[in-house]
């Protein structure tokens, strides 16, 4: 894969190797953002969805438009395959709304703010996600005229703010709605790009290592130096290999 940074993007790979789920997703969207330098704090605090659109344009620059996706079918078992337009997800995602919403319902007024890429984090470690979500992103909570505290929040309301939050951020939850070609149920299915994306750079990482075992071995050349070398002058060399 024609990918020019290869040095940098090899060290990214190689530190998150050990680390876990959210931290590979931090690094990568580190790497589709060196406007912010590598900020945690700042990338920590933006909104899950933009998180996503940036990964997905990342995805786009790296490996191009087309992703091959995988399922299995809910109903019948049938494999699934089918392919997403990355570049069409960056754009769409993009598209938000504002980060605070507003829902009046049967004498509750609130104030909530779209989730940031902390407030995921922080929930995925709690028992109860939804609660600790709540508890962090509710700005105001009033009912009657009277502020309470956000575990007060009835179901239904919670429902509304939870669909008023998807409608302000529509990347904080990717979900694929596939309808299986064999039997015709819809399979439903979170798409979690980071991981998709992780996957992509491991392969292209370790056949990328190869590559430049082979041309030292030929050349003598250093990793540095092959690193350096063109995506398409390292292929030209490499079938100059296979030819020897």
């Amino acid at each position: 894969m024609a990918i020019t940074r290869a040095a940098e993007f090899l060290a990214t790979w190689e530190t998150g190797l050990d680390r876990a789920p959210a931290g590979r997703a931090l690094l990568l969207h580190g790497a589709a953002r060196p406007d912010l330098g590598g900020d945690r704090e700042a990338l920590l605090s933006l909104p899950v969805g933009q998180r996503e659109a940036d990964l997905f344009a990342l995805r786009r620059a790296l490996f191009g438009e087309r992703m091959q996706v995988r399922l299995e079918c809910a109903a019948c078992g049938a494999d699934m395959e089918f392919e997403l337009d990355a570049g069409e997800f960056a754009r769409t995602l993009a598209d938000r709304g504002d980060p605070l919403v507003r829902v009046a319902e049967d004498g509750w007024e609130v104030e909530f703010r779209v989730p940031a890429v902390a407030d995921l984090t922080a929930a995925a470690r709690d028992i109860d996600p939804r609660r600790t979500l709540f508890a962090r992103c509710v700005v105001t909570a009033v009912r009657d005229g009277q502020p309470v505290s956000a575990d007060t929040l009835p179901v239904a309301v919670q429902r509304r703010i939870a669909e008023a939050a998807g409608a302000a951020d529509p990347g904080g939850d990717v979900t694929l709605n596939v309808a299986c070609p064999e039997c015709g149920e819809a399979t439903r299915a979170e798409l979690d790009i980071a991981s998709y994306l992780w996957t992509e750079l491991d392969a292209w990482a370790r056949d990328l290592l190869l590559d430049v075992h082979l041309l030292a071995t030929a050349y003598g050349w250093s990793e540095p130096e092959i690193l350096a070398l063109s995506p398409l002058r390292r292929r030209y060399y490499l079938e100059l290999c296979a030819d020897v």
